[in-house]
């Protein structure tokens, strides 16, 4: 729970208020429970829900999902952070500049614990840095993405898949592009960040039901 509420309702609140019509929610352990409290729809949102027998990784879950998935292009969200970004321009960004995919970039103080991504000129992504190699200020993997569905429809199915290390490289060849946010980047993955969640959360503008 983060103030109050499942952290899961605050990127559904994101997704609301950039006009999402339909979400489907890549589940596993506990499944039930969260449609329990979910149910089918969120403001005004249809909640679809991909169910993982076994661990399919980010790559294999989005691909378990394709079928529930509808349109040219696909917008996913990691579900354990959250980017303070205009989710509406990310996707009107990508629509303008002809992208393969696109990738939302936060802003960090220091890229040491999530690894570094690197952009040219033009924001296409170029390279991506590991864990511990590079210190300092920078900008990292937001864990927001926009990519096309007959990509994901072509991941082998029924086995576990890494974005990160399977689908990114191939993607950087055909046109990855970073969306760069100065927004907050927030990863519930460790004390100090969950706790600091609990803090931006509830602010009146972010912990609204």
């Amino acid at each position: 729970m983060v103030a109050g509420r499942p952290f899961l309702t605050h990127l559904l609140d994101q997704l609301a208020e950039s006009e999402i019509q339909k979400v489907v929610l890549c589940t596993g352990y506990m499944a039930d429970m969260i449609r329990n409290v979910l149910g089918d729809g969120y403001l005004g949102m249809e909640l679809l829900y991909s169910i993982e027998e076994t661990p399919l990784g980010t790559g294999g879950a989005l691909r378990n999902a394709a079928g529930l998935l509808s349109g040219d292009t696909v917008l996913v969200l990691n579900g354990d952070s959250y980017c303070d970004c205009n989710l509406a321009d990310f996707i009107s960004g990508h629509a303008a500049n002809g992208a393969v995919a696109g990738m939302v970039l936060a802003r960090v103080e220091d890229v040491a614990r999530f690894g570094a991504v690197q952009t040219n000129a033009a924001s296409r992504v170029e390279s991506f840095i590991e864990k511990g190699g590079q210190t300092g200020p920078g900008w990292i993997n937001a864990g927001i993405y926009l990519m096309p569905l007959d990509l994901l429809q072509e991941i082998a199915p029924d086995r576990p898949v890494s974005l990160e290390r399977e689908l990114f490289p191939e993607l950087m060849t055909k046109g990855l592009y970073g969306y760069h946010c100065t927004g907050s980047f927030i990863d519930i993955g460790i004390p100090e960040e969950y706790q600091r969640s609990q803090r931006f959360f509830s602010e009146p503008q972010k912990g609204k039901p």
